[in-house]
């Protein structure tokens, strides 16, 4: 068995090491809101966060974790109230929203490092992400609308 830490709980499974993540984390422990999308990294649709990093999941081996912090979309907010979840939801940015939950978990990461993005930095920082849908226009907007909303919430609200 090997324990993984996932959205703040230390879970066991039963895959082994050369198990991609992704399929770790939907397959093992049922957290399907990480999609599989190319199964190259190419797409971003895998996004989660490794230690607060934006990290593709389909090519990540389970025995690189490590000891590492995992944090899918399920966990970036159970109840959708982070600032992203909202703002998403607010301008209405999916159409099929099969690549969301990457693109998400990208604008999570950008703004916990950046409170303003600019649009360069926004595209740079989701140029990974391919929406086959074509919402870019709509996931910029709400990037900034997240930023927004995260720099007029208290300081604990944001999470």
């Amino acid at each position: 068995m090997t324990t993984i830490h996932v959205n703040g709980q230390a879970l066991e499974t039963n895959a082994t090491p050369d198990t991609p993540l992704l399929w770790v984390l939907r397959d093992h422990l049922g957290l399907t809101g990480t999609k599989f999308g190319c199964g190259q990294a190419l797409c971003g649709a895998c996004t989660v966060h490794i230690d607060g990093n934006p990290t593709r999941s389909c090519q990540l081996p389970l025995g690189s974790v490590g000891d590492k912090a995992v944090t899918t979309i399920e966990g970036l907010s159970a109840d959708r109230s982070h600032a992203v979840q909202k703002a998403w939801m607010e301008l209405d940015v999916p159409q099929c929203g099969y690549c969301q939950s990457g693109q998400i978990m990208s604008a999570s990461a950008l703004l916990a490092n950046n409170a303003k993005p600019t649009d360069a930095e926004i595209d740079a920082a989701l140029a990974g992400n391919i929406c086959r849908c074509g919402t870019y226009d709509r996931i910029r907007k709400a990037v900034h609308r997240a930023a927004d909303l995260l720099q007029s919430a208290p300081a604990n609200a944001a999470k």
